[in-house]
């Protein structure tokens, strides 16, 4: 190995397909360095930096695995952990660049290898420079599908976003022309419909747990049952994140059983408030035993200590099922309520922590406060959504309108779909459909799905995948599965062109 050449990076700097390529000089050459340092190690037999056999992390809904392709470095030579949807690995670039591992002489002429490599860093560049994340269609039958970005906005929010996306009043107040803030408007709405003494957002769910945790915990920690001590997607816990500020986290009672005693123990060594975390993603059966809200704020109360409750979802009602509300925590005599803005209430990513107008304060003056404050395009939507709510119209959002659609209505979209591909009426089939996001778990709602023809459902979901526009289904015994409840009625056109694109 002593005689190996590779290409040099100016030579393939000066290719024209990176000569002429709009990255920054910089990045292209970075990037060229990064290929060749790793085609050097490949034929060396040595380990090559940033290769992966394993994605180390869960997919929240288990069914598009996050991408942890690093930066250029696994953009431009192939990332093994499977890519961000499918595992698919046809796309790759890693033979271009990398050649053979196996040791022996690179072969072929100089020129071809200057070219190999200036087309494969070029094509990864330009993935890179494409506007992301981009649209895509959601027929998984997950409707709160985590890695597809959770609900989908209403159209007033997305038009608040817009508008707020240059120069607006966040922090200015324009009738005296002092500076305000950024809460000015949406606090006193959320207020209203909350029904809280006061309301603070941040940027997001875990975000409003941390905060509230660190702020109202010390010095003694905050008490939490193990029975409710639960795990949302990626490995992250709730207890770790309500600890993440230096708060200890006192853990009581047992896993299927825990007692109001528990509770009063824990806060006679010492603890300064108590934790209350709804089970968002998983359900207890059997022997099992669990204090009521309401119990533990009368024992908050004789102690002097405030009870914080995470409610992930954020339902604020009027949806199937028997998913508790914020008012519902509020008047059980939670002090604090955090909540996601992207789940059920049908919003932006953002957290809310409602409740006591004293803790509320507390927790807007702490440091961290500062350092979870969502942006003005979130301010803007989550008060639009905030007043669709408000005027009694959340029927209209999205995800309102996805849990309401019938099953007569899912029949006949799938119905017209098969017809306009000349298929059999046979493809379209009965599904069931989930929320997701950690909310409502164990429901199903009845769905309509297509089952798109073939032998090879994986290779047509990566096909789908892959396309334009891209769309993402799920494989169930033997059949790729296309569930329209996930998928608002205007995606529909989209969806047939995809399909007609099918090989």
């Amino acid at each position: 190995m002593a005689g190996l050449k590779l290409p040099r990076v100016d030579a393939i700097l000066a290719h024209p397909s990176l000569a002429g390529h709009p990255a920054a000089y910089a990045l292209k050459k970075r990037a060229v360095q990064e290929a060749l340092a790793r085609r050097r190690a490949g034929l060396r037999g040595l380990a090559v930096p940033g290769d992966r056999s394993e994605d180390a992390g869960e997919a929240a809904d288990g069914a598009v695995p996050g991408d942890r392709s690093g930066g250029v470095d696994g953009a431009v030579l192939g990332d093994r952990s499977g890519g961000a949807v499918s595992g698919d690995r046809s796309g790759g670039v890693d033979g271009a660049v990398l050649g053979d591992r196996s040791g022996g002489a690179v072969s072929g002429d100089r020129s071809d290898e200057v070219a190999a490599v200036a087309t494969a860093v070029a094509t990864a560049l330009s993935g890179l420079l494409v506007a992301r994340p981009r649209v895509l269609l959601n027929a998984t039958g997950v409707l709160l599908h985590t890695n597809l970005g959770r609900a989908p906005l209403a159209v007033e929010a997305v038009a608040a976003m817009v508008a707020a996306a240059g120069s607006c009043e966040l922090e200015f107040m324009v009738e005296s022309g002092q500076r305000g803030s950024r809460m000015a408007w949406l606090r006193p709405l959320l207020q209203a419909l909350l029904g809280a003494e006061d309301v603070h957002v941040v940027n997001n769910g875990a975000a409003a747990l941390l905060l509230a945790c660190t702020t109202l915990g010390r010095p003694g920690g905050v008490v939490l049952s193990r029975g409710q001590m639960v795990e949302i997607g990626d490995g992250f816990r709730v207890a770790e994140m309500a600890g993440a500020g230096g708060v200890p986290v006192v853990a009581v009672g047992s896993t299927n059983r825990t007692h109001v005693g528990d509770y009063a123990a824990a806060l006679d060594g010492g603890a300064a408030a108590i934790l209350w975390v709804h089970l968002s993603n998983f359900s207890q059966a059997g022997f099992v035993a669990q204090p009521e809200l309401a119990t533990l704020a009368g024992l908050a109360r004789e102690r002097g200590v405030p009870l914080l409750a995470d409610l992930g979802s954020g339902s604020l009602g009027g949806l199937p099922g028997d998913e508790p509300t914020v008012q519902a925590y509020l008047a059980a005599g939670a002090d604090l309520v955090c909540f996601s803005g992207d789940k059920l209430l049908g919003g932006p990513q953002a957290g809310l922590v409602a409740g006591r107008g004293e803790l509320v304060a507390r927790c807007r003056r702490h440091p961290l406060a500062r350092a979870l404050r969502p942006d003005k395009t979130t301010i803007a939507a989550l008060h639009a959504t905030a007043a669709v709510h408000a005027r009694g119209e959340a029927r209209t959002l999205p995800l309102y309108a996805m849990i309401a659609a019938t099953l007569p209505e899912l029949r006949a979209r799938a119905e017209a779909i098969v017809d306009a591909l000349a298929w059999p009426r046979s493809c379209v089939r009965d599904s069931e459909a989930t929320v997701g996001g950690g909310s409502l778990p164990g429901d199903v709602i009845a769905s309509v799905a297509i089952a798109v023809p073939g032998r090879r459902p994986e290779r047509a979901a990566a096909q789908l995948r892959l396309g334009s526009p891209a769309v993402v289904g799920r494989v169930h015994a033997g059949a790729l599965l296309l569930d329209l409840r996930s998928l608002p009625p205007d995606s529909d056109a989209g969806l047939i062109a995809a399909l007609r694109g099918l090989a």
